[in-house]
């Protein structure tokens, strides 16, 4: 018998339903058992698998979904992870990171605002909440990280953002295109949605960050801060975020100007 926590956080019943229905599917054939054994801190989904065949069901999971370290013992320096940004306090000079570490309690990474500056901000002295802004990096949102140093202190790990999440906010600012980010929703109300309202004509792709977690690339001339009126009602539970690198690529020029 293996207990897993998955690399992937639920909003509400509906979304623990759809991982048993999607998982029951995958292991179809295979002699394991699975049991939703519901949220766990911070709404982390867990799972409980048995049979003879729970190997292979594992190694799907970790391939298709991800499974959480769950114990900082499973974690050492320059690891990479993905986690899901927490909501930053007033006047927060870090942004915090939860990605599974839930025993003996729970840990987060913190990025300080530094290194937030150094990698997106090309050093200069941009506020917190200003770079979040920037690049949608909100609440809920999944992000890839590297642990420069476990032992952090006080229940926190010190970290920075991966190259290749770097890389990735980087490509989004350098095609000039709109994003929507789309949290807290599966693909099909997305798809659903984009046909019901004629707008997947506006938009090249769907790139999915995880199960709930979506982001929708714009064509060019379509503004993505135009479509929440025309999307909004049908995802009154989920968060919309919009990523606009036009407005990023400028207030860094006019930031350079200043310095």
């Amino acid at each position: 018998m293996t207990k897993l926590t998955l690399l992937t956080k639920s909003y509400n019943p509906g979304q623990i339903r759809q991982i048993e229905s999607i998982l029951n599917a995958a292991f179809e054939g295979l002699d394991v058992k699975l049991e939703i054994l519901g949220s766990a801190v911070n709404r982390w989904v867990q799972v409980e698998l048995s049979g003879e065949d729970e190997g292979i069901a594992k190694s799907y999971i970790a391939k298709e979904m991800g499974i959480c370290p769950t114990s900082i013992e499973n974690l050492q320096d320059l690891s990479e992870l993905k986690g899901y940004i927490m909501k930053p306090a007033k006047n927060q000079e870090a942004l915090t990171v939860d990605f599974g570490i839930i025993e003996p309690k729970a840990a987060y990474a913190t990025i300080p605002l530094a290194s937030l500056q150094t990698q997106l901000a090309e050093g200069k002295k941009v506020t917190l909440q200003k770079i979040l802004e920037l690049y949608g990096l909100c609440e809920n949102l999944p992000i890839k990280i590297k642990v420069t140093n476990v032992n952090g202190g006080e229940g926190c790990m010190l970290a920075e953002l991966s190259k290749i999440q770097v890389e990735k906010l980087m490509s989004w600012q350098g095609s000039l295109l709109d994003r929507l980010i789309i949290l807290r929703s599966p693909l099909s109300v997305i798809e659903k949605t984009l046909e019901r309202t004629r707008l997947n004509r506006d938009i090249i792709s769907v790139e999915s960050l995880g199960l709930f977690e979506h982001v929708l690339t714009c064509k060019l001339g379509t503004d993505a801060a135009g479509l929440i009126p025309k999307v909004g009602r049908y995802f009154r539970n989920a968060q919309l975020v919009v990523f606009n690198p036009k407005k990023t690529i400028q207030f860094m020029a006019d930031k350079a100007l200043t310095v």
